[in-house]
């Protein structure tokens, strides 16, 4: 039996090798890495997103599931903008969050945030004219349909982003009156004595400063508490989400008991303006991930 010599096994190994360094590498294009991103945090809002530095996407890097945008309906587009006097022609709702939704959907395979199913919801303020914005908004939601939750017939279909819209209270009516839409309405506090369906109202908001005294300081009054209880039971038995806004946002004691608080109670959507804050006081009590909606 012949045995293969040292020189012929060098020999064979070199050539194998020469053969290996023309055989193609896997293409990264065919196999594109998920993007990466903060562990999702279900209860984080933000409020008046549009003034941070980078509107949407300071958010999303802080892991926050829900932002707000204030629009007006000028010359056929919707500016987002706090005040009339701030309008900015390139600061359109298309622009700083439609758009880049639309790229980052693709990007992560049909989800927000990449690997979390849950929905962002975009929050739309509504600042003027009322029936004339929703249907400009209306006309823009679909053209971008392929991502967003609609609701045909009171049935939903769920998708990557859910356009809810708040402010002026006109929007309603137009709303009401549509077979399908790609948008829902942010209900008051009011409306959970309605018949109202969680399909068209799922969402109720409510100032805190004026449903409640307490700010924070010493403790919960069991009076207020037990109407939390109430309020966030009685949404959640029809379906229906719970914010509150105008809550303590300078950071401290005060504004820490505040959101323990609304946690303990159900509450929803944490409604901030220190994006660093709301993420640090949910991270530091174990919320975040895939299992966080």
């Amino acid at each position: 039996m012949a045995y293969p010599t040292r020189r012929a096994t060098v020999t064979a190994t070199l050539a194998t090798a020469a053969a290996l360094a023309f055989v193609p590498a896997p293409s990264a294009a065919a196999t594109p890495a998920r993007p990466r991103g903060p562990r999702p945090l279900a209860h984080a809002h933000a409020h008046n997103d549009y003034l941070h530095p980078r509107p949407l996407h300071d958010a999303l890097d802080h892991g926050f599931t829900s932002v707000e945008a204030d629009v007006f309906l000028v010359d056929g587009e919707l500016l987002v903008a706090h005040e009339a006097s701030g309008l900015d022609p390139a600061r359109t709702l298309a622009s700083l969050y439609l758009d880049p939704l639309q790229e980052r959907v693709r990007a992560n395979r049909g989800t927000v945030h990449a690997g979390y199913p849950a929905p962002l919801r975009l929050l739309i303020d509504i600042k003027a004219d009322g029936v004339a914005a929703y249907l400009a908004l209306d006309r823009l939601l679909r053209r971008h349909r392929t991502m967003l939750t609609s609701c045909h017939h009171g049935r939903v279909r769920p998708g990557a982003v859910t356009p809810v819209v708040s402010g002026d209270r006109a929007a309603r009516v137009p709303m009401e009156a549509q077979a399908t839409r790609y948008a829902f309405y942010d209900g008051r506090l009011d409306d959970l004595g309605t018949p109202a369906p969680a399909s068209f109202v799922p969402l109720v908001s409510a100032n805190w400063t004026q449903t409640f005294a307490w700010q924070g300081a010493g403790p919960f009054p069991a009076a207020e508490r037990a109407r939390l209880d109430a309020l966030v039971s009685t949404a959640h038995t029809h379906g229906r989400r719970v914010r509150f806004w105008s809550t303590p946002d300078t950071a401290g004691p005060e504004r820490d008991a505040v959101w323990t608080e609304l946690l303990a109670a159900g509450v929803d959507h944490l409604n901030t303006d220190d994006l660093a804050g709301l993420e640090a006081f949910l991270r530091s009590r174990g919320h975040g991930g895939r299992h966080d909606r």
